[in-house]
């Protein structure tokens, strides 16, 4: 199944440079326990154990892994407050392990995606789309120092002095997003042990993963022929790993909320077919300066209080309330307006949430393998 969804992406990508490919709920995509559901080739590296990371190297890409992604998400707003949420993805899936047999320019054992979405909170509307090409003639590709990963005109770029500020910019003809994000004054995050973040039980089902929880952005955002200069707060999210979900696990909820008070929580929880969570759900509390506090499964209760159903037929939890009775946290987290489905090749929902109860705020909240 894992070959046949790799000959999928490169039929995607057979293009000197694909173009983007608007969101069409009447296209057929893959659930995501298809595409992580096998083994990956044995030749690629596996996150094995804690490693010491190297800057600026491990901001580029590591192509001896099978999958990474440069992950942003963020809630801004123009001058008279209107709210916007967008989501700017960079996948790199590697093919096959090994270096390609260098006889032309064109071959590549790298394929890059791109996801992009922006929410019109106001309005209820949700623009995705998403972009394919092959790591090869100057199409895609990731790289440092400095920081530069791109997929045709799409693309991250950071600093020649450092990784901040980095610049966000993406575009179809009809919405798009050019930003520029600043480190604030929260430090990176190494998720998990020292940066492995566990996923399953075999040995290398796991990435290794960082974040950046609050970046200040400014920018603009576009769509429907109208531009609007936005500010607030980003997400970054960096993972690569070789790893795949196991034959009991359906997918995952994954939870970036930043709260009013100045503290940001991310959870992930790691969902067995018949919906539970499992132990390997973890996540982060960071509290203003930086400091963070683990959390496991044993202290944090999330439970779905409102799904929502779209026109595929996939019943997405929107609502939750997440308890951490140690942390002093019970909090409703919900869709700011439900349907943000992202109806790509790969089908999830990925969408603006607002946070209520005990703590107010904003976030990102994405259910994968819920979609037929």
């Amino acid at each position: 199944m894992l070959r046949i969804i790799m000959l999928l992406l490169v039929t995607f990508a057979a293009g000197c440079d694909s173009p983007e490919r608007l969101a069409n709920p009447e296209t057929d995509s893959i659930r995501v326990d298809q595409r992580m559901g096998a083994p990956p080739d044995p030749g690629f590296e596996r996150a094995l154990e804690p490693r010491a990371f190297e800057f600026p190297r491990d901001h580029g890409a590591h192509p001896g892994f099978a999958t990474e992604w440069w992950y942003f998400t963020g809630n801004l707003y123009g001058p008279d407050g209107r709210r916007f949420g967008y989501q700017f993805t960079l996948f790199r899936v590697g093919l096959e392990p090994g270096q390609p047999v260098a006889d032309s320019d064109w071959r590549t054992n790298q394929v890059y995606m791109g996801h992009l979405a922006v929410s019109d909170i106001a309005n209820r509307r949700h623009y995705s789309t998403e972009r394919l090409a092959r790591a090869a003639a100057g199409l895609a590709g990731g790289k440092v120092p400095p920081l530069h990963v791109w997929l045709g005109p799409w693309s991250i770029s950071g600093s020649q002095e450092g990784l901040f500020p980095l610049k966000l910019a993406a575009a179809t003809t009809d919405f798009g997003i050019t930003l520029t994000l600043q480190s604030g004054n929260r430090p990176m995050v190494l998720q998990g042990d020292r940066g492995l973040s566990l996923k399953g039980a075999a040995p290398g089902n796991a990435s290794y993963y960082y974040s950046y929880t609050r970046l200040p952005t400014r920018g603009e955002i576009h769509f429907g022929g109208e531009r609007f200069e936005v500010t607030g707060n980003s997400w970054f999210d960096r993972e690569w790993s070789s790893s795949a979900l196991a034959a009991d696990q359906a997918g995952w909820d994954w939870f970036a909320l930043q709260f009013d008070d100045g503290r940001d929580l991310m959870f992930y929880r790691m969902r067995d077919r018949q919906g539970l969570a499992q132990s390997f759900s973890a996540g982060v509390l960071v509290d203003k300066g930086g400091g963070v506090i683990p959390l496991s499964l044993d202290q944090v209760d999330l439970n779905p209080t409102r799904h929502w159903q779209s026109e595929q037929g996939a019943s997405y939890p929107v609502a939750w309330r997440l308890q951490a009775p140690d942390l002093n946290l019970d909090l409703q987290v919900e869709a700011a307006f439900d349907n943000q489905e992202m109806p790509l090749t790969v089908r999830y929902w990925e969408g603006a949430v607002d946070v209520s109860g005990s703590h107010t705020g904003v976030g990102y909240l994405e259910l994968s393998g819920y979609a037929q």
